[in-house]
């Protein structure tokens, strides 16, 4: 039963490793494939709404260390009159609703699967604000990196309950596998290609997540 154990143990580390180094060379080939794409791009974005072209913001990472987190930006910084952001669909441009349809928002993240801080496949990181609101079973979706794409992303994305999409989380860190990554991969391009679950009713993305007890 020991060495059945170990040898099973072995088996996972391996197949973790394998993602790890796959992770890493298939974001170099794409950064390289997608440079043309990158540049025109950031070129529209510049033109429309100027400097920066990438947003940067902080969010949790594998064990909840934080890592910067980049996307091309979609919104203007547009201010009420006391200096307050927009509502989110007042600042979303044209051309940010299109990134946003097609994904194309989320190529910048090529890179931080290439350094290590991210995977193709796994719970997408969320603000740094949640780490105190999850419940113990909910903050288990640290366990393992985030992802550009994921299980939540292709049973629903943003058109489920938060409830939903931790549950799902979950679900993937208890059964990955390469075999369920290859899936999600596949099921994320034909959800890219129907443009399914991007916002939730009512919304541009999603709404916020207050905790258990707020919910």
């Amino acid at each position: 039963m020991i060495s059945t154990n170990i040898r099973g143990l072995t088996l996972l580390n391996r197949s973790q490793f394998l993602k790890h180094v796959l992770d890493r060379i298939v974001a170099a080939i794409a950064l390289l494939l997608f440079s043309p794409i990158f540049l025109v791009v950031a070129i529209a974005i510049y033109l429309q709404m100027g400097s920066p072209v990438v947003f940067t913001q902080d969010r949790p990472g594998k064990d909840g260390q934080i890592f910067k987190f980049y996307k091309f930006r979609t919104m203007t910084n547009e201010c009420d009159a006391e200096g307050n952001l927009l509502p989110d669909e007042d600042r979303v441009t044209k051309l940010g609703q299109f990134l946003r349809q097609t994904s194309l928002d989320e190529l910048p993240q090529l890179w931080n699967v290439l350094i290590g801080d991210m995977s193709f496949v796994g719970p997408r990181p969320l603000l740094v604000r949640y780490l105190d609101r999850y419940t113990p079973e909910q903050a288990r979706r640290h366990e393992v990196k985030p992802g550009i794409t994921g299980w939540t992303q292709v049973r629903g994305r943003n058109s489920i309950s938060w409830e939903e999409k931790f549950q799902l989380d979950v679900w993937y860190v208890d059964n990955w596998s390469l075999w369920l990554d290859l899936q999600i991969l596949l099921l994320t391009v034909f959800k890219v290609l129907k443009q399914e679950g991007i916002d939730e009713e009512g919304c541009v993305s999603s709404t916020e997540f207050l905790g258990q007890m707020k919910q």
